[in-house]
């Protein structure tokens, strides 16, 4: 059972961090740019340093730069507990199931150094 949190990205819509406290209220999920999460405009490396340090999976819709820089923090020494990235279309109800599933059901380290793309089906 993993219970890393979630921090997302500030593209994220926030109202994915209300559904998911609303349906489990001991998730750990911040956004960037609130109290106790990176402030807004850290760049993507940054983002991915305090993930590792957090324990916290990075929830992002950046497709186009952030395998590259997974790609680098990992070649420097350096892990996360995951990455996963949002549909370009998002429907709210399959990202809030998978990503309940993956809080209250995937093992520790299930997705360490990895990206998964959502929905999981």
């Amino acid at each position: 059972m993993s219970r890393s949190g979630f921090l997302l990205d500030e593209n994220v819509p926030l109202l994915l961090q209300a559904q998911l406290r609303r349906r489990e209220r001991s998730i750990r999920v911040v956004a960037v740019g609130q109290p106790g999460a990176p402030p807004r405009g850290t760049p993507d490396p940054e983002l991915l340093c305090w993930i590792e340090e957090h324990d916290y999976l990075l929830v992002t819709n950046n497709r186009a730069t952030m395998p590259t820089h997974l790609r680098d923090h990992l070649a420097a020494g350096h892990h996360v507990p995951g990455i996963l990235i949002l549909p370009r279309q998002l429907n709210l109800g399959l990202v809030l199931d998978d990503l309940l599933l993956i809080w209250s059901a995937s093992l520790p380290g299930e997705f360490q150094d990895q990206i998964v793309y959502l929905p999981l089906r």
